[in-house]
């Protein structure tokens, strides 16, 4: 049998009745993933997803890298399958893992038993793999408490698996499984961050952008299409709603309490991106907003701002420090290109003493002259919608 990724599935195994959507929206995705690097065969069984390739032309290494960021995984493993007998068994390990063998000083064998009719317990087949091992290769001693290298036997219900050094996957649940969602994206560190924390909890984005031309460069923008690229291997396609924001910016700038310009701005944002969802179906917001990081990020102005939306706002990183959301950037990739100095759309008029804790009905008052419906008609009606698909 031929070498094959074994993927370990996460909290979705304790669904009840449900779980079978679970799985199939996981295979789904996989196979997406998996478009472009070969044809494999897809399955799941007894809590475990097999990745199969179906010919030796199949991008091994491809698909290895791209199941690391498949969230619904939380742990896998590249597995050499073999018949169900324990010479099968050690003939596997020899032939799989002979050259980690040969290289390691310290080893042991830990088994699975998936498959309770095997004949013989998961320690009595640990002790005997292990100790031909131990007399097939003399630098390889036994050490159960610290080993370097330790062999993974697997009995499940159509094979026997043998593998080593199972690496952790991107865990939580198969995107698209909770719903869609609209995620506010601009060219700072946190809402890509924010973006990669809600679909890890199975929720498919939808992508807004803010875009404040000539105020902002067409450079800027394409800052935040590639923050959006680097997302898919984790997100899957995407489409990037890039709303026009001068007009909306410019007549603020004429008509509102510069101390209130923020406030009144991010209201303009939630009412947009409340329409771009009804549009596709989505049941929420994203943002990036941390507690106490700016001034449109306190309680209060919190508040204001989520008052315009009638739909849930989900703030993964509200309880952050900037440290771990910097951590988490640079984990999926996006951090190096967050830092570009390019201006982005909150950076425009920004006030010079924003504020802080404004009282019930001082932003209401402060919109009391502007069209409010034409201003986030006009820019709904201009969005580009460009698509980011996996590269």
């Amino acid at each position: 049998m031929n070498e094959m990724i074994l993927l370990k599935l996460g909290e979705m195994v304790l669904k009840g009745l449900n779980r079978r959507s679970f799985e199939d929206k996981l295979q789904a995705n996989i196979y997406r993933r998996l478009n472009g690097l070969g044809q494999f065969r897809v399955y799941t069984r007894q809590s475990a997803t097999y990745v199969e390739p179906m010919d030796d032309a199949c991008d091994m290494d491809g698909a290895w890298e791209a199941m690391k960021k498949v969230f619904g995984v939380v742990g896998l493993s590249r597995a050499k399958a073999c018949e169900k007998d324990p010479e099968a068994i050690l003939t596997a390990c020899r032939e799989y893992l002979g050259q980690r063998l040969a290289e390691a000083r310290t080893f042991k064998v830990e088994t699975k038993r998936a498959d309770k009719t095997f004949p013989m317990t998961s320690i009595q087949l640990s002790q005997y793999v292990g100790g031909e091992l131990d007399e097939s290769y003399p630098n390889l001693k036994v050490d159960v408490h610290h080993p370097e290298l330790t062999v993974h036997v697997e009995i499940r219900d159509y094979a026997a698996f043998v593998h080593a050094d199972p690496e952790p996957g991107a865990g939580g649940l198969p995107v698209g499984i909770n719903g869609r969602a609209v995620a506010l994206l601009s060219g700072g560190i946190d809402s890509p961050v924010a973006s990669y924390m809600i679909a890890k909890r199975g929720v498919a984005l939808e992508m807004v952008h803010f875009f404040s031309y000539p105020y902002t460069s067409n450079e800027a923008k394409d800052k935040v299409l590639e923050l959006a690229r680097l997302l898919t291997p984790w997100c899957g396609h995407l489409t990037v709603h890039v709303v026009p924001f001068t007009a909306i910016q410019e007549e603020l700038r004429r008509n509102c309490p510069e101390s209130l310009f923020t406030l009144v701005m991010r209201r303009f944002m939630m009412r947009i991106a409340q329409a771009i969802a009804e549009r596709c179906g989505a049941k929420a917001l994203v943002t990036g907003e941390c507690l106490g990081q700016v001034a449109s990020q306190t309680m209060e102005a919190m508040t204001v701002t989520g008052a315009v939306t009638s739909l849930p706002i989900l703030r993964p990183v509200v309880g952050m420090d900037k440290e771990e959301i910097v951590r988490l950037a640079r984990k999926i990739g996006t951090y190096e290109t967050s830092i570009l100095p390019y201006e982005d759309c909150c950076t425009v008029f920004t006030p010079r003493h924003p504020r802080l804790r404004p009282l019930p009905g001082e932003v209401e008052a402060a919109e009391a002259n502007l069209d409010i419906d034409a201003l986030v008609r006009a820019a709904v009606d201009g969005i580009e919608r460009v698509q980011v698909r996996l590269a």
